[in-house]
Order: C-alpha cells, then sequence, then structure tokens
C-alpha cells in the first residue's frame, strides 16, 4: 500500500470478537473514513487521498473480509457479515483510534457498512457520502431483468457454499478483471498498483468465502434490519450526500435520489460523469462535490 499512499500509516486494529481491521491512515484534520466496495479493498482512495488529507485525518480502512482485515467463517444466518457487524467494526476503530464523531466517504459495499452505521449510531457520524449505491432494500424490490443481468454477480455470489466460492477460487485474478473490466469504463482507469492490489486479497484465504458471505447477509439479514427500520418510520438523520455514475446500472435501473429522500431526512445529490468506480474514473469531479459537503459540517 506504501507506493500509493506515501507518507500514510499502516495499522491493524483490533475491534474485538477476533477481529482486526486494517487501515491507512495520513493527513490532518477533521476525521474521515473511507470505506471501499467489492471486489476492491482501501486502495481505491489512492486518487483523492492526496487532496482529502490536506484538510483531514483519513482513516482509509478494509471492511470486515476484504484487504488484509479477518476474514472469519460465515455464520448459518450471515449474521457476523451483516452490515450492523461491519459497521460495529468501523465505530470501534475509530474509537480505538481517538475518534467519536466523524465523516464518513463511502462506495458500494462500504457505503452499504456506512448506511447501516449512520443508521445505529448517528451519534458518530458528522456527515455522510456514499457512491454509486441506491438503499440495498429498494434495489431488491425492484430487481428487473435489466439489473440482473447487469449485476449478474449479486445473484451468483449469494448460491450456497461451497459453489461460488470454489468457482472464484479457481482464477481469482481473472475473476477480479473479468468483473471489473466489464464495466461502462473497462481497466483502463485502474492504475496497475491497485489492480495488482485487488487480486492479491481476493486470492487471500478466506477471501473468496467473505466476499459471498457479505453478499448472503445483504440478501437476507441486512433486509430484515432494513425493514424494520421501514416499518418502524426510522430514517437517517445525518446530512447526506448521494453521488452515483450516470454511465452505471445504479443510474440506469434506478431513481437513486429518490429512493435515498425515502430513508432520510436530509438529502442532496446527483450523478457524476463516470460510471461505478468513481473515485478512480472521476476523482477530481468526486472532489469537487464532495469536499464542499464535507466542509459545511458545523459541529
Amino acid at each position: 500500500m506504501t507506493p500509493l499512499f506515501p507518507g500514510f500509516e499502516e495499522r491493524c486494529v483490533d475491534v474485538g470478537d477476533g477481529i482486526e481491521i486494517a487501515a491507512t491512515i495520513g493527513g490532518s484534520g477533521p476525521p474521515l473514513l473511507l470505506l471501499h466496495g467489492h471486489p476492491q479493498t482501501r486502495a481505491i482512495w489512492h486518487k483523492v487521498a492526496p487532496t482529502l488529507a490536506q484538510r483531514y485525518t483519513l482513516v482509509a480502512a478494509d471492511i470486515r473480509g476484504y484487504g488484509d482485515s479477518s476474514k472469519p467463517a460465515g455464520l448459518p444466518d450471515h449474521a457476523n457479515y451483516a452490515k450492523r457487524a461491519m459497521a460495529q467494526d468501523q465505530v470501534t476503530l475509530m474509537r480505538t483510534l481517538g475518534f467519536k464523531r466523524f465523516l464518513v466517504l463511502a462506495h458500494d459495499r462500504g457505503a452499504r457498512v456506512a448506511h447501516r452505521l449512520a443508521m445505529d449510531h448517528p451519534q458518530a457520524v458528522r456527515r455522510l457520502v456514499t457512491l454509486d449505491i441506491a438503499p440495498t432494500l429498494a434495489m431488491y424490490e425492484q430487481t428487473n431483468e435489466a439489473f440482473a443481468r447487469a449485476y449478474w454477480h449479486w445473484f451468483f455470489l449469494i448460491q450456497p457454499a461451497p459453489l461460488p466460492e470454489r468457482l472464484i477460487e479457481a482464477d481469482p485474478a481473472r475473476y477480479i478483471t473479468d468483473l471489473m473490466g466489464k464495466r461502462s469504463a473497462g481497466l483502463a482507469p485502474f492504475d496497475p498498483r491497485a489492480l495488482a492490489e485487488y487480486q492479491r486479497c481476493i486470492a487471500l484465504p478466506g477471501a473468496a468465502h467473505a466476499t459471498c458471505e457479505d453478499y448472503r447477509a445483504a440478501a437476507t439479514i441486512d433486509l430484515d434490519h432494513d425493514r424494520a427500520d421501514r416499518d418502524a418510520g426510522r430514517k437517517l438523520q445525518v446530512p447526506l450526500l448521494a453521488l452515483w455514475g450516470e454511465e452505471g446500472v445504479v443510474h440506469r435501473c434506478f431513481q437513486p435520489l429518490a429512493e435515498w429522500q425515502r430513508v432520510a431526512v436530509d438529502v442532496q445529490g446527483g450523478p457524476l460523469p463516470c460510471g461505478h468506480y468513481i473515485a478512480e474514473e472521476a476523482p477530481e469531479a468526486l472532489l469537487a462535490r464532495v469536499m464542499p459537503f464535507l466542509a459545511a459540517a458545523t459541529d
């Protein structure tokens, strides 16, 4: 990670229950937690980190099951990969580092963790930015043929173990390039060092299983938690900026801003001129939208 984040510190933090979370830390100013998506790691932030680090103390973490963080065997109900458990990892990480309140910028799976983090721990989150997702419940409830074809991996990864694990483990490096390279921008936006990091990490022992468990939880226990929030009328209270790629599947298949407005009280956002991997495809456009929003935090 050092070549991608020169001058940053690498840490591995015990967050309890045998789980360690790997993080890259640097910069100065108010704390900003950065969470990545699938099938990537904290390396996704390397293009925007230098600018963000001028104003914020960055904590770029690998979420449970990814990168160099712990990859426990999944429980029968997938509860240890529920976004509730993964969110608790990040709250404990930040508290261990001395940060009780912080900003959050999160992509893809990390944004689903961040959604749950802000719902379960509103006192911890000052402002939240989500990248290229609509709420999980909305996406599953509105699944149609176009979405299922484009996000085939959502339905492949949730198949019972060990089928998807075995297929990923047969050629993990190609899983990365095939999945990421078939998005709108191909592989061109990715620094070869970052791509090599994604390939290294998906090949680690337990990584394929952890990835599948993340998605299995999303299709089961996470939906239970989201429905409980909806039924109780609970909404996100923190200011939320929702951004997505105008060349991506979320833009094509859903109305992300409207969906976020159904689950949050203070929402703004819109599309950026890119596909799914916003921080690597359009770092300058992302910074132009994110920096003013984060700077508006007043507490």
